[in-house]
């Protein structure tokens, strides 16, 4: 029985309709231990039979039959394996990948076995020793001599430990020093039990085999044996093959990005600085939404509700009524005699509804006047203070109690003075204001109030308060309503804040609606809302440029797959799949992707403190606040765009005939 035997094997070109035979009836058997030279002219078809032998040709006719079992050439898989556990290429053009060193280019072909780490390097290390190249191995290709090529192209195809070594004219560049080294290294491997099949025109090479297979015009003219088979050790185990990791083609395309850094690097910072202004646009709107909500909840509690007394309102009072309850809910709305109560009653009402923590009654007027000596300031409305104003607020003293006041800032403090406005606070003023009785007739109320502290609203909002209490006796001295006109309802937690508020308003008496409740973390929703808006239409403007980053990446992949059909074809003969090549670019496509995300957050996070640096000087806040979320989107975007970038360069590579491959330049 024969190692390998060819049947009957036709094959043609065509041109057109013209056929052009190349082969014609090709019957060959061939045994392990042989060093076979297959001679004949150019043109001759030497390289056509070869690459039906090696796996790479699949449009023929007739049978290549290993151990007596026929070879599928259409079978993809079958092929693939073939190459990568039977089949070792020496090429007389050496075949070397450029952007590997010597010994990654032998390690490539170990990679496909199921050796360790550690022996895949030794084997590589031991190969090369045996080729006299140990102390070449950190060089690459285009740092050595033609001789010095052969022999890492001679060790590489040992690597896998094949049976059969297919050597294509593997002396055509070499001078007659290193001619006689690779036939001596070739007959060393035949010796060693594999099959050894050379194509040649050289009447010298052939001499140095064991049989000459003279060919022309595609057909066997002459088969002569000088010297009998090498014996094969039918004991020896031949290295176990497996299929390609999926991590060495992301090792592989990860080298090649670094021997060609200056190509990519242009792409590397063209789609960063698209990934960058997403970045920072975002980071932006979160700076934004932080501290809008940072300056009204320092002055107003987002946990709290402000609730008056439903009225229906017309079409023509509906334009002021926007302003009134951002007002109430800031606790600042002020009353009129026509404005409805809440009763005792509807107080408790308000406090048994769920996630209610506790109910504070308000009672505000507007216009109020507050003298220091004798001099009067205008507060535009005085009214309770309760849980729905923060104590941040209060830059000087402390919070009202009975028969105490705090006083605005920069319309009451600081208009009594300038640089001493602190020391208002513990002072003696009297309040007074205009209101009307039950019967429509004006009362002025006046008492005299001590200054408990001084609040600075950032809101533009001036907050003068005293205490429920205060202000109720305040009304009662003088014969008026001291029922309160609204009140602030404090929930659970902010979570509760939105059912609360549904609850409370969708309360009902005979069929009424009792409540209108006001939230202003409802009011803090519609503007992150507004802030998220128009933060996404930024950034959407932004990523116009990821589209240009994804075509020039594109581009990129196409003229890397074009530059490198060699490669590919090599890669192929090795016994890689389609798989395996669209994994290597789409690999390389997702590390410019990844560079480029890692590149663009350091230069938003960079350029983001240099902005911050300037803004917090106007704001005293920090306006760009990059996320953790908005950095893990970042390199999401990048990755999505990579992967849909690399995915037709991939599939073409993939889909190249390694024939053709192998010949590009």
């Amino acid at each position: 029985m024969s190692y390998l035997e060819l049947k009957d094997i036709h094959k043609a070109y065509y041109l057109g309709k013209e056929e052009f035979p190349v082969l014609n009836g090709i019957n060959l058997s061939f045994e392990r231990g042989e060093f076979v030279a297959i001679l004949g002219e150019s043109g001759g078809g030497k390289s056509t039979l070869m690459n039906i032998i090696g796996g790479l040709d699949r449009q023929f006719k007739g049978q290549v039959l290993l151990q007596d079992v026929a070879l599928d050439h259409h079978q993809e898989k079958q092929m693939d394996q073939y190459r990568r556990e039977t089949v070792g290429y020496i090429y007389q053009s050496y075949n070397l990948i450029n952007h590997l060193s010597v010994l990654d280019n032998v390690l490539i072909s170990l990679d496909m076995t199921k050796l360790n780490h550690a022996e895949r390097e030794q084997r590589a290390q031991d190969l090369l020793k045996r080729v006299g190249l140990s102390d070449q191995v950190k060089k690459y290709p285009n740092q050595l001599s033609g001789g010095q090529k052969q022999r890492v192209a001679i060790a590489r195809a040992l690597a896998s430990d094949p049976q059969i070594i297919i050597a294509d004219e593997p002396t055509g560049a070499l001078d007659s020093e290193n001619t006689a080294a690779v036939l001596k290294i070739l007959d060393e491997i035949a010796a060693e039990g594999r099959l050894v099949i050379c194509v040649t025109h050289s009447e010298a090479v052939a001499d140095a085999g064991t049989r000459i297979v003279r060919l022309a015009d595609g057909k066997i003219v002459d088969d002569q044996r000088l010297h009998p088979a090498y014996p094969v050790d039918s004991d020896r185990q031949q290295i176990p093959a497996r299929k390609l990791p999926w991590y060495v083609p992301l090792n592989t395309a990860f080298k090649h990005l670094r021997y060609t850094w200056s190509w990519n690097l242009i792409i590397i910072i063209g789609t960063a600085i698209g990934l960058f202004a997403v970045m920072l646009f975002n980071g932006l709107g979160n700076g934004l939404k932080g501290y809008i909500n940072q300056e009204i909840n320092d002055m107003v509690n987002p946990q709290v509700v402000t609730v008056s007394r439903y009225q229906k309102t017309s079409s023509s009072q509906r334009g002021g009524s926007q302003r009134s309850d951002q007002e109430a809910a800031m606790g600042v709305s002020t009353a009129t005699a026509s404005t409805p109560t809440f009763s005792s009653a509807q107080l408790k009402q308000l406090r048994e509804l769920k996630h209610v923590d506790t109910v504070q009654p308000i009672l505000s007027a507007s216009n109020a006047t507050i003298a220091v000596g004798k001099k009067d300031y205008t507060a535009t409305s005085l009214t309770t203070w309760t849980a729905s104003n923060r104590k941040a607020i209060i830059k000087a003293g402390h919070e009202a109690g009975k028969n105490e006041i705090v006083v605005d800032k920069s319309s009451v403090a600081k208009k009594w003075s300038s640089k001493n406005w602190k020391d208002l606070v513990g002072k003696k003023v009297t309040v007074s204001f205009q209101t009307t009785n039950s019967s429509g007739k004006n009362v002025t109320v006046k008492q005299q109030l001590t200054v408990a502290g001084i609040t600075d609203s950032t809101t533009g909002t001036a907050v003068n308060a005293v205490t429920y209490a205060t202000m109720k006796s305040m009304r009662t001295a003088n014969g008026l309503n001291a029922n309160p006109t609204s009140a602030a309802v404090k929930v659970a937690s902010r979570d509760d804040n939105d059912s609360v508020t549904k609850q409370i308003n969708k309360v009902k008496t005979n069929n009424k609606r009792q409540f209108k409740a006001i939230s202003i973390a409802s009011m803090l929703t519609t503007v992150n809302t507004y802030v998220n808006l128009a933060t996404t239409i930024l950034a959407a403007i932004a990523g116009i440029s990821l589209l240009v980053s994804a075509l020039m990446i594109i581009v990129t992949m196409f003229m890397s797959v074009s530059a490198r059909k060699k490669e590919i074809g090599i890669l192929r003969a090795l016994g890689e799949s389609r798989r395996d090549i669209r994994r290597l670019f789409t690999s390389e496509s997702l590390i410019i992707g990844v560079i480029s995300a890692l590149l663009a957050t350091g230069i938003a996070y960079g350029i983001g403190a240099g902005l911050n640096s300037v803004l917090y000087q106007i704001a005293s806040y920090n306006m760009i606040e990059i996320h953790l979320g908005n950095v893990i989107s970042t390199f999401i975007i990048a990755l999505v765009i990579a992967l849909i970038a690399a995915i037709l360069p991939a599939w073409r590579a993939a889909r190249l005939n390694p024939i053709d491959a192998l010949a590009a330049d």
